[in-house]
Formats: structure tokens, sequence, C-alpha cells
């Protein structure tokens, strides 16, 4: 049980660093947004193809906690030792090879990957059609929304 637990506080800690951290967008000077969301999503629908979610299931080792010896008042006893199951979870081996393939193809159209890092405003603005991506300044952030679409702001 402590194994599990001190694995979901792990996760826990490493979801709130993901959500701090630099954003990786997708990223060609003047090309419409428009064009970037079609290009981006026919490039996942290919890698998904090519490389289909493989799921395995996976088990951690078991943890042995050894026991103790315990002492009250003069007297003193053993705690046995125990063992604890390690947790079960699932890995998509082909996750790795499928963002290769998405990078590869949008690099094909022109596109380079980058690391912006996050908006520290939440307000999306509204993209109007045939918007364009700006040129990047130091400024630069992006923000995913709740759909999922990533918002690149070129800064002032």
């Amino acid at each position: 049980m402590r194994s599990n637990l001190s694995i979901l506080a792990g996760l826990v800690l490493l979801l709130g660093a993901a959500a701090c951290g630099p954003l990786p967008v997708y990223y060609r000077q003047g090309a419409e947004v428009s064009r970037l969301r079609s290009d981006e999503l026919s490039c996942q629908a290919q890698s998904l193809k090519d490389a289909p979610v493989a799921n395995e299931i996976r088990q951690h080792p078991p943890v042995f906690y050894p026991g103790r010896k315990v002492c009250h008042g003069g007297d003193c006893y053993y705690h046995p030792g125990y063992w604890v199951e390690g947790s079960i979870y699932t890995v998509d081996v082909n996750k790795p090879l499928r963002k290769r393939l998405e990078r590869s193809c949008m690099a094909a159209k022109g596109y380079q990957q980058i690391a912006l890092k996050r908006c520290t405003r939440r307000t999306a603005p509204v993209v109007p059609p045939g918007a364009r991506l700006a040129p990047l300044t130091e400024a630069a952030c992006a923000q995913r929304n709740r759909d999922g679409s990533i918002i690149i702001r070129p800064g002032s």
C-alpha cells in the first residue's frame, strides 16, 4: 500500500511540473493557423495509422519492507517484514515511434517543433480566418485550450 501511495504522489508531482514547463508546438513563420492545424491533424492520423496503439500490461517489481525491533519498557519484540505487490500499469510501446513519425511528417511540411513557455493569461484569443503565425519574440508563449488546440502568442 505504501509503495502505491508513493508512486501516486510522484505522478502528481510530475504532472504538476509538466503543466508548468515549456509547451512543444509546431511553428513555421507565416503559415496560416488553419493550415497548421490541418497539417498537424493529418500527420497525427498518418502516424497513428503507421504506428497504432500497442498497449502492454506491465507490473512494477514487488517491494519488501524489512521487519523491525520494537522496545517498550524494557520488553522487545520484532515486527516481521512483509512484501507489497508492485502496481500494474499500461504502456503504449508505439508511442515514441508515433511521435517521431509525426515530427518527421511535420518537418516534411516545413514546420519545426519548438518549446515555448506557457502563457500566464488563460484567455484564448479568437483566431480570425486566414490568420498567420507571426514572427516570434522573447515574449512569445503558448497555451493549450480545453479542446487540445494550441494558441501561440507571438508577444509584443
